[in-house]
């Protein structure tokens, strides 16, 4: 299990919280996203919080798991005999997951996902899974002619909303304009 990754994020998570009034967030709502073997990492951040590397400073004592996670068609997390990757033990502590995948994803197998939502379920870990028809791999990360594309933005939105990250938008209300 490659640890570097691991380390960078669990710093990140940790420094993010312990700057957070001055960043103007919510220590309560620090999420991870991330990409094909970023979506590997979001499931590493999500359930590994042992600290995978030696404390720098007081940040260190700040939790690196974080409020939320979204994985984009994850890769690594199936094995064969469509088995979790080991280090990977979902427990009720594991955040609230948005998990994307398409099921021709020609990269990672749409078993990754699956997987993972079922570990997720298993624990009563809250997960909206999106599993499209077509839309291949890397489809949230370039331009191309399918729904996928347009759809899937909306759904993290409005998943987002429903766990309180971020507020709802209210029709009718006046925006600040500055004046």
């Amino acid at each position: 299990m490659p640890l570097l990754p691991l380390q960078d994020a669990q710093r990140a998570i940790r420094l993010v919280r312990a700057q957070a009034e001055d960043l103007h967030l919510d220590p309560a709502k620090i999420g991870v996203m991330g990409f094909s073997a970023g979506g590997f990492l979001v499931a590493q951040t999500s359930n590994i919080v042992a600290p995978a590397y030696k404390p720098i400073d007081a940040t260190d004592t700040l939790s690196s798991r974080p409020d939320f996670a979204i994985a984009f068609y994850p890769g690594h997390l199936c094995r064969q005999g469509d088995t979790l990757e080991a280090s990977i033990n979902v427990t009720k502590d594991t955040p609230p997951t948005f998990l994307l995948q398409a099921w021709d994803d020609d990269v990672d197998p749409v078993c990754n996902s699956t997987l993972y939502a079922r570990a997720l379920n298993a624990a009563g870990v809250p997960a909206e899974v999106h599993l499209f028809a077509r839309g291949g791999h890397a489809f949230g990360l370039r331009r191309m002619d399918h729904p996928v594309v347009g759809m899937w933005p909306g759904l993290l939105k409005a998943w987002l909303v429903e766990m309180g990250v971020l507020a709802p938008v209210v029709a009718g209300a006046a925006t600040d304009s500055g004046s």
